[in-house]
């Protein structure tokens, strides 16, 4: 169980949230909804115990599993296995089981195995009380189903792509069964088929649930209770109810605060008009004292009325002038250790061309990218740069950002010659006013690191786009502002995406598909592939 009890949140000097409350108990399934840079996040991260809260408190019994938006992985060196095998401890039991098992192999010709089964029972014996080889089926069913099959498990944490990585580390925590789960923008990286056997074991999941999510499917079929950040307000709003139940409450909780508010209004005119009529005969100048401080008092309690979520006013860079085929790449490959990535893969990309990457989780796309950008070496082939070719990359992992450097200092690291002034205009433009453009990248949001990339590009004077997952983590209000503007960029882009409304707002003209690193014309039949990729 979680209890929240009149918790005051800040991002720096930034008030996000205050006297909020809202208990996390067996069966509830909760989603936490609001804007981007309302403070889910930031919220979320304080339920799972990473920080304290400026005021109140924050109590947890019972075990919590957290999946941030931006997944940490312990050793990379581990095999996918063993990392999700290690949130019950059979990580180690099952490398020391099968040393042994090498070991009585070898003494079998010297006729002396006692000592190595007795350890090898020993070691079997705990196997088993922790679930032993049920729970191996179990972690190997919940891989599956999240699109790990056998030979990814089989790889070191360190040659996975992003998505595999954070789909990892989603396993491990669905496996290890904890009693509260907090999961932040789950379904990034997952296919359709994940995304629909995701929905259904977060429906029978028993214990709590606490779902940060922009998929409103998933929201629809799973969540029971809803709780709104209102970043207007700097408050919760807890809603017992279902998704579309919610949705209708909200509106008329808006309704009725937008009367009561006019009704207020009114009385305060009245009382104030008084007063002022009052105040022109000298017997009465006390009694219209008395109404203007009853009009602040109630103007005081006035709720505020939701103003429209500002949305940034997202912009693609003007690209710079650049030759009839700004970048080629000839015979790329790529492997980690003896897995083969992809091998011979041709790309030219045209001036103003339009260029989907597709393939399943793993088969490249991420690692195509880097090389494109010069962030990766590919093992054989080359990038050829054209005649004036400027590049702008969007990480999906936000790798582009410093996370010790404030926002402002991001746009100034991106945009060396750029005036301040200007660089803070760009920074408003994408919703960081205030305080908040000294606010470090690393405390930011998903939405806002996001938006924080892509303001990083508009300097730029891009001809080149390539962009891995451009609208993860983004609200609909701000992903509608990020397909507005890649419909209008008059560059090419290279783009890697899990979001058909991406595809079709880009109207592409070519497509490549890995890792047979096939270059063939667009077709519309394709769209379908998108999420299943």
């Amino acid at each position: 169980m979680l209890i929240c009890s009149d918790v005051e949140v800040r991002a720096g000097a930034r008030l996000l949230l205050e006297h909020a409350t809202v208990t996390v108990g067996p069966g509830d399934r909760i989603g936490l909804v609001g804007r981007n840079g309302a403070g889910k996040t930031t919220l979320t991260r304080l339920f799972a115990g990473e920080g304290e809260p400026a005021a109140g408190t924050i109590t947890v019994t019972g075990t919590v599993g957290y999946l941030p938006q931006e997944a940490k992985v312990g050793d990379l060196t581990e095999s996918a296995r063993d990392r999700v095998l290690s949130a019950r401890g059979l990580d180690s039991l099952a490398r020391d089981m099968a040393k042994v098992q090498i070991e009585m192999a070898a003494t079998v010709s010297e006729g002396d195995t006692t000592g190595a089964v007795r350890r090898y029972g020993r070691l079997e014996e705990r196997f088993v009380a922790l679930g032993g080889y049920e729970a191996e089926h179990e972690a190997a069913v919940i891989c599956s189903s999240l699109g790990l099959p056998e030979r990814v498990l089989e790889q070191q944490v360190g040659t996975l792509s992003g998505g595999q990585r954070r789909r990892v580390e989603l396993a491990r925590i669905l496996f290890a069964g904890p009693q509260t789960l907090l999961l932040d923008e789950p379904t990034n990286h997952l296919d359709a088929d994940s995304i629909l056997w995701l929905r259904d074991f977060l429906r029978r999941h028993v214990g709590g649930l606490v779902l940060i999510s922009h998929d409103v499917e998933l929201l629809g079929h799973v969540v029971n209770k809803v709780v709104h950040l209102d970043a207007n307000r700097s408050a919760l709003d807890v809603y017992n109810l279902g998704w579309q139940r919610y949705l209708r409450a909200r509106e008329e909780d808006e309704r009725r605060r937008r009367r009561e508010r006019a009704n207020a209004e009114k009385q305060i005119g009245a009382m104030k008009a008084q007063a002022d009529k009052m105040r022109a005969s000298a017997t009465r100048a006390r009694q219209a004292q008395n109404l203007d401080r009853r009009a602040a008092r109630l103007a005081s309690g006035l709720a505020e009325v939701r103003a429209s979520d500002r949305v940034a006013r997202l912009r693609f860079p003007t690209p710079a002038p650049c030759g009839k085929v700004p970048l080629t790449a000839n015979g790329l490959a790529k492997s980690y250790g003896s897995l083969e990535v992809f091998t011979d893969v041709e790309l030219a990309i045209d001036r103003g061309a339009r260029v989907v990457i597709l393939g399943l989780n793993g088969a490249g796309k991420t690692t195509l990218l880097r090389i494109l950008g010069g962030v990766e070496r590919a093992d054989s082939g080359e990038v050829v740069a054209g005649h004036g070719l400027k590049l702008g990359y969007f990480a999906q992992e936000h790798d582009t950002l410093r996370p010790e450097l404030t926002v402002l200092e991001n746009l100034q690291h991106a945009n060396p010659d750029t005036p301040v002034t200007e660089l803070r205009s760009l920074a408003g433009a994408f919703l960081f006013t205030g305080e908040v453009v000294h606010q470090s990248a690393g405390t930011l949001s998903g939405g806002e690191k996001t938006r924080l990339a892509l303001a990083s590009l508009v300097g730029s004077s891009a001809n080149v786009l390539l962009l891995d997952e451009p609208t993860n983590n983004l609200d609909p209000a701000s992903r509608a502002e990020v397909l507005r503007a890649l419909a209008s960029y008059q560059g090419a882009v290279v783009l890697v995406t899990h979001d058909e409304g991406a595809v079709t707002a880009l109207n592409p003209d070519k497509v490549l598909l890995l890792p047979e690193g096939t270059e063939d014309h667009w077709s519309a039949d394709l769209v379908d592939l998108v999420a299943l990729a």
